[in-house]
């Protein structure tokens, strides 16, 4: 297999990506024979793969129940939004200081391919968000990539696939907006103001959370919906009327 890759590594990978981009739905039961399966690895090799799930909190393991995708709510969405929103903006600050003119190339190439692509989906009304939601990961990965610190990179590429997760799941598509906060974010990167990076990062994430729980309970949520008493909900609560579709 490309790159040394086991038929286990293939598997998970696939699982994972099925997790990440709602194909598996919240609470969905995961049967190590159905799944073995799907994904063609052993019984063995799946339970092993689902375990290593449960540690990065996308499959939860029930002792009567076996294995089943994490349960999605709005209050862990929230949770996972204001985490990532305090950790990228500290990585980034980090990484506006150190970043060298191959960080910028890395920036200013994978905007570039983000922006082609949320161009293409503006333009055609049944493409998949799939593309476009890698090519805005590895945009904000780029960002971040200098900012010296192995381990805030790899927590805050956890935190970004479980939000992933959530965008997926309330097939979130903000449009213009989205494409206009990459360009601000590529902008503040570039003339190296951290400052105001982490303002439009915020603007960006609360835009999400505003467009995904505005109209209450959402479908995909299995917890209990818990008041939102932050800046989002104001937001909301103005712009609430003048959503008649997700596509902006």
């Amino acid at each position: 297999m490309p790159g040394g890759e086991t038929v286990g590594d293939v598997a998970y990978a696939r699982i994972r990506a099925d997790i990440l981009f709602g194909q598996r739905a919240p609470g969905e039961r995961l049967r190590l024979d159905e799944a073995s399966r799907r994904y063609g690895v052993s019984v063995g090799t799946m339970r092993e793969l689902l375990n290593r799930l449960v540690s990065e909190g996308l499959v939860v393991a029930e002792a009567q129940r076996g294995f089943e995708v994490a349960p999605a709510s709005a209050a862990e969405f929230r949770e996972i939004a204001a985490l990532r929103q305090l950790l990228e903006g500290h990585a980034l600050a980090l990484s506006f200081a150190a970043g060298d003119l191959d960080w910028e190339a890395r920036v200013v190439a994978a905007h570039h391919k983000l922006a082609v692509t949320e161009q293409r989906m503006l333009a055609a009304a049944d493409a998949d968000p799939t593309l476009v939601r890698h090519c805005d990961r590895a945009f904000h990965q780029a960002l971040a990539s200098a900012c010296g610190s192995r381990v805030l990179i790899e927590t805050l590429g956890s935190i970004h696939d479980r939000y992933l997760r959530y965008l997926s799941l309330a097939a979130i598509v903000r449009g213009e907006r989205s494409i206009q906060e990459h360009a601000d974010l590529l902008a503040c990167a570039l003339a190296r103001d951290a400052a105001g990076a982490t303002g439009i990062l915020k603007v960006h994430i609360d835009g999400c959370l505003d467009h995904a729980l505005a109209g209450g309970p959402p479908a995909w949520a299995s917890g209990p919906a818990v008041p939102d008493h932050g800046p989002s909900a104001r937001v909301a609560a103005r712009t609430t009327s003048t959503r008649t579709t997700r596509r902006r």
